[in-house]
């Protein structure tokens, strides 16, 4: 513990340059005292540490002294500090672990460097638009089973399941601001929302992480898989060219990338869009955010299904009116 509280007073003299003795005791949670003790420590062990007299006094390292970090450029450095996101590391229960990284990180850079890297240009905000913030109470118990691979015991609620069940962590993935652990249930991997994990318990046992397993190509499989499976059926709809600019705003990526235009226009100016949708109730929802600046073509099944979403909308307006 000593050991790593001298690091980390010797790390924070070198990223701030003046660091009063009280800011040092309430950085590493001890007494005035013992930081007396650790700088007199530091001070014997040959580090150029000095005290600074007077109302702003403090303790101050020997101009020049620093440790590097041979071969890291600005760009380097920066996208270090991109990499940690600090509200996705506080989630994690790694707020502090992840401020000191960025601590030791800009003590170990050159002067040159440092203020550039202090002052970032970039700035991360990974959760979407007009989203609540889900709780996510038991997200670092989850992290530490993850790293310890214990299994969790779980009470798990959903819109299609409401049980308990056993799992064994094998990742946490975040996707646009939402947290899912990734798990292993009777030798099948599974994909679990944070947020519905409403009771869990990390069990003392140990289990046998997959040497096979890998998360990145796991996830990039079950996102493509999760989206085929949305969208399995296929419709032809008429957009109007405000329509057509409308995709970019209305449709997802998969959907909107799938789609064919076709290249000739009608009379009106208006294109064939062949495209992927799902069932035919969840098709007409999506279809009739376009409003009236499009038109089903097919299937039939489609087009009868427009017709009763907008016929039941006619007699719910029809009398405002008259």
């Amino acid at each position: 513990m000593r050991a790593s509280r001298l690091l980390s007073i010797l790390i924070t003299l070198q990223a701030k340059g003046h660091v009063t003795a009280q800011a040092l005791a309430d950085d590493c949670e001890v007494s005035l005292r013992t930081i007396y003790r650790d700088v007199d420590a530091l001070s014997a062990a040959g580090i150029p540490i000095y005290s600074v007299q007077g109302s702003n006094g403090g303790y101050r390292l020997l101009d020049g002294y620093r440790v590097r970090l041979n071969g890291l450029s600005s760009a380097e450095a920066e996208a270090l500090f991109l990499a940690g996101l600090t509200r996705q590391a506080a989630d994690l229960g790694l707020g502090a672990v992840a401020a000191s990284a960025r601590a030791k990180l800009v003590a170990a850079l050159p002067e040159t460097m440092r203020s550039g890297v202090m002052k970032s240009r970039f700035h991360f905000d990974a959760p979407a638009w007009f989203v609540e913030p889900e709780t996510l109470d038991h997200l670092p118990a989850i992290a530490e089973a993850v790293r310890n691979q214990h299994p969790i015991c779980m009470h798990y609620q959903s819109k299609k399941t409401d049980n308990e069940r056993r799992v064994e962590p094998l990742g946490i993935v975040l996707k646009g601001g939402v947290w899912y652990l990734i798990a292993r249930v009777h030798g099948d991997v599974r994909t679990f929302r944070v947020s519905r994990i409403r009771q869990m318990s990390v069990l003392g046992e140990s289990f046998e992480y997959p040497t096979a397993f890998n998360l990145e190509a796991y996830w990039v499989e079950s996102i493509r898989r999760y989206e085929v499976d949305l969208h399995p059926n296929r419709a032809k709809i008429l957009l109007s060219p405000w329509g057509l600019d409308m995709m970019e705003e209305l449709l997802p990526p998969y959907v909107r990338n799938g789609a064919v235009i076709s290249e000739e226009a009608d009379a009106r100016g208006w294109r064939q869009v062949s495209l992927s949708v799902g069932s035919m109730a969840h098709a007409a929802m999506d279809i009739l955010r376009f409003g009236k600046e499009a038109e089903v073509i097919g299937p039939p099944e489609l087009r009868a299904e427009m017709a009763n979403v907008v016929g039941a909308l006619a007699k719910v307006y029809g009398g405002d009116c008259q």
